[in-house]
């Protein structure tokens, strides 16, 4: 099989305490986009953001997730769950089959409310734009000292993040272990 065909579940994978990503296209491989397919956790909110450059494109493969995707009327530096646009647009709980596109300069956001694991199949251009941010923020957590905040908003700055409400991760009582294979989290 060459580098360019990966079976089910193949992939390059970073795999932290918040989240599992696996590499499905890269720049390394040719691609103008980088494509990973992305286990978001119960209680995970990766809290509204806004990117000046990249655009991006998340389509649920399983579960439901919260989705922002518009500017507010007003912006709240704590929550972003409550946004209204000015044209009342409001937050989706959106299920599988559903998609959001990101254009460049759009707050958005994305969080796992329920108590089953959520998987997504995340794009963003221009790459390694995002392949490099996962990285670092892969060893970021690596370290097994705590999340320094200085550090990642530092490293935010670098990869074209600005960061409008916190990013959370409350996991309700253990019904996830990161790296756990998909049919071992589904029951099947």
């Amino acid at each position: 099989m060459t580098d360019l065909i990966l079976p089910a579940g193949a992939g390059r994978k970073l795999i932290t305490p918040a989240q599992e990503v696996t590499f499905k296209a890269t720049h390394e491989m040719g691609s103008s986009v980088s494509i990973f397919e992305v286990v978001v956790p119960p209680g995970f909110d990766v809290g509204a953001h806004v990117h000046g450059e990249a655009q991006e494109f998340f389509y649920i493969l399983d579960g439901q997730l919260d989705l922002l995707c518009f500017e507010p009327t007003e912006r709240t530096k704590d929550r972003w769950h409550d946004w209204v646009s000015p044209k009342g647009d409001r937050v989706v709980r959106a299920g599988e089959g559903s998609c959001m596109f990101v254009p460049p300069g759009t707050p958005h956001a994305f969080r796992n409310a329920t108590d089953k694991p959520v998987t997504m199949l995340f794009q963003c251009f221009p790459s390694p734009v995002h392949e490099d941010y996962f990285e670092e923020i892969a060893e970021i957590w690596s370290r097994g000292t705590g999340v320094d905040p200085a550090a990642v908003e530092e490293m935010r700055k670098r990869y074209d993040v600005t960061q409008l409400t916190p990013l959370r991760y409350d996991p309700p009582s253990a019904t996830w272990i990161p790296g756990q294979d998909t049919n071992e989290r589904s029951g099947t």
